[in-house]
C-alpha cells in the first residue's frame, strides 16, 4: 500500500489549483495524496491551526499574493509561511509565486526558508514535479532564478519585516499617520523612522506616501 501524504494547496487562482491537482493525480510520485485547498489567508490559517491539533500537513503549496485575513493580521502568503513554520515545523513548504522583484523574493527566502521555491513565470509543470519529488525525498529545490538571488549578497542588505509590511498595508488603506500607533507595535517616532527607512530602500525622494505605496505595490510588498 502506498504512503499517503497530506497536502494543503494555498492559492487564490482556481486555474493554478486545478493544475496542481492534475499533477498530483496523474504523476507517479511513489505515494498518494490527500488534498485540501485554501483560497485566502483566513481559510488557510484555519486549516493550518486545525492541522496543528491533529495530523500535520506533509507538504504545503504556498502562493504569496493572497487576499489578507479578515482581521488584517495575515497580509500575504509570507505571513502564512511564518505561521506554518511555527505551528507545523515538520511540514515542507513549496513556494510558487508570480512575484519577480529581487528584494521581495529575497525577503521571502529569508523569512520563510521554504523547502522549494519557484517563480510561476519560469516554472512549468515538469519543474514543479521535479521540485515536489525533491522535497518528498528530503532535499531542497530552488529554481535557477532563485539560485541566482541566493548567490547575490546585495539583496541581503535590507530586511523588510512584518512591521514594515503592516505599516505599508495601513498606509495603503488610507490610515492617517496619527492613527498608526493604534495598529502597529510602535510609537510615532518609531513609525516615522520606519517610513524614512522604507523610502531609502525604495529610493523614494518625494514627500507624502503616493510614490512609496506605488513602488511597494509594484514590488509586491502590498
Amino acid at each position: 500500500m502506498k504512503k499517503i501524504l497530506k497536502i494543503l494547496i494555498i492559492e487564490d487562482y482556481k486555474m493554478v489549483v486545478n493544475g496542481y491537482e492534475t499533477l498530483l493525480k496523474h504523476t507517479d510520485f511513489g505515494c498518494e495524496f490527500k488534498i485540501d485547498i485554501a483560497y485566502n489567508c483566513t481559510d488557510a490559517h484555519t486549516k493550518i491551526e486545525q492541522s496543528s491539533k491533529g495530523k500535520s500537513y506533509d507538504i504545503i503549496f504556498l502562493d504569496i499574493q493572497l487576499p489578507a485575513s479578515t482581521d488584517g493580521k495575515l497580509l500575504s502568503g509570507e505571513d502564512l509561511g511564518i505561521k506554518i513554520n511555527k505551528l507545523l515545523p515538520d511540514a515542507k513548504i513549496l513556494v510558487n509565486t508570480f512575484l519577480t522583484d529581487n528584494y521581495r523574493l529575497f525577503n521571502i527566502l529569508k523569512s520563510i526558508k521554504p523547502n522549494a521555491m519557484l517563480t510561476k513565470n519560469e516554472a512549468g509543470s515538469e519543474e514543479i514535479v521535479e521540485a515536489l519529488k525533491s522535497i518528498i525525498n528530503g532535499n531542497l529545490y530552488y529554481s535557477n532564478f532563485i539560485l541566482k538571488l541566493l548567490n547575490n549578497d546585495d539583496y541581503g542588505k535590507y530586511k523588510i519585516d512584518k512591521t514594515d509590511r503592516q505599516l505599508l498595508y495601513q498606509l495603503s488603506l488610507g490610515t492617517k499617520m496619527k492613527d498608526l500607533p493604534n495598529f502597529l507595535p510602535l510609537e510615532m517616532a518609531g513609525i516615522e523612522k520606519r517610513k524614512r527607512r522604507l523610502k531609502r530602500i525604495f529610493n523614494i525622494k518625494t514627500t507624502g506616501n503616493k510614490e512609496l505605496l506605488g513602488v511597494a505595490k509594484e514590488k509586491g510588498f502590498i
